[in-house]
């Protein structure tokens, strides 16, 4: 077992050798340029970087890449847990449930309707729905688990929404600055209208620091919707099946929630207990945001050109009506409610 682990161990060293490099340069660039922010540059210089030389695309760095996407972001969160309590988390999420809740069915009715009009195929158009609607990948994921689509489906739907993520990074940022958004709201609207976890934080701290544990805690509270929608999906989709496709064990909702949500609450309840030292905060705050920035180089370094072709017109203009309707609720959700 130890050897295996070795072997696992050197098999990520090179990969996160690279991302580290590039996350050094782009938290020097992030320092020079904060409107951009380091996390906008390590997703470009990670990019640029595979792009301009295809040695960094090699099978010896990528896993290295694959676990600074996956294994690094959700770290962050829960280091940049320790920066807020449990009563901050409560608050913010009672503030922004009507937001949430509005975007939710606006997108889980406008993906039903739309997929019909396009003519897409039901895995894909629910996929797309569920990770525009919840939390992009770890809701595709989740979702197909349950109903178990073609890999084309599942390769569309991480196409499309991955997509939206990256335009989500460069656009919501600037866009917020011309709308005249203070730290808070934009949190609440990053939070609730882009799709993954790490383009939310990336796209809050780029904007601004104050805005990033706003829209955390929002996506966090928003991911949490992931539980009802599988489990209702699970149900309905065993209902579909003949009876000796069904499943004969009881479904277990725990094990739908993702670790790091656990710990990032782990973290804001020692926060709330007081067990973490104020002196401790400028650094673990820090340390997210590198975290982060390290994240996002290793997606930028992943990032291949033709997984974006490869996901078509239809699912691609699925992904930006569902996107551009969800962004646009959220403000004026948040308009309609006073909290803009």
């Amino acid at each position: 077992m130890t050897g295996g682990f070795l072997t696992r161990g050197r098999a990520v060293l090179p990969g996160l050798a690279v991302v580290g490099a590039g996350s050094v340069l782009a938290s020097l660039l992030g320092g020079l340029v904060p409107l951009v922010g380091a996390p906008v540059f390590g997703l470009v210089i990670g990019a640029l970087a595979g792009a301009v030389v295809p040695r960094l695309r090699s099978a010896s760095l990528t896993p290295g890449y694959g676990l600074a996407g996956r294994f690094l972001l959700q770290a962050a969160i829960v280091v940049l847990g320790t920066g807020l309590s449990l009563r901050q988390v409560i608050t913010v999420g009672r503030e922004s449930l009507p937001v949430m809740i509005g975007t939710l069915i606006i997108a889980l009715v406008g993906g039903a309707v739309l997929g019909r009009l396009f003519r897409l195929d039901s895995e894909t158009t629910l996929l797309i729905t569920v990770g525009t609607a919840i939390c992009g990948a770890s809701a595709i994921a989740a979702t197909s688990a349950v109903i178990k689509p073609r890999d084309r489906a599942i390769g569309y739907a991480i196409g499309t929404i991955f997509t939206f993520n990256v335009a989500a990074v460069m656009i919501f940022p600037p866009l917020g600055h011309l709308l005249g958004l203070d730290p808070a709201a934009f949190g609440r609207w990053s939070g609730t209208a882009v799709n993954d976890t790490s383009s939310v934080v990336a796209t809050a701290y780029a904007f601004n620091p104050a805005a990033g544990p706003q829209a955390l805690v929002v996506k966090l509270a928003r991911s949490l919707m992931i539980i009802p929608i599988v489990l209702v999906i699970a149900v309905i989709n065993s209902r579909n099946r003949s009876g000796a496709e069904r499943p004969t064990g009881r479904p277990q909702p725990w094990r739908l929630v993702p670790p790091f949500l656990i710990g990032f609450l782990v973290a804001a309840g020692l926060q709330t207990l007081g067990l973490i030292p104020a002196s401790w905060q400028p650094a673990l705050a820090a340390l997210g945001l590198f975290l982060i920035t390290a994240a996002l180089t290793g997606i930028g370094l992943s990032l291949r050109l033709a997984d974006l072709r490869r996901s078509g017109p239809k699912p691609l203009l699925l992904g930006a009506l569902l996107w551009i309707a969800v962004a646009a609720a959220s403000l004026g959700l948040q308009a309609a409610t006073g909290q803009l």
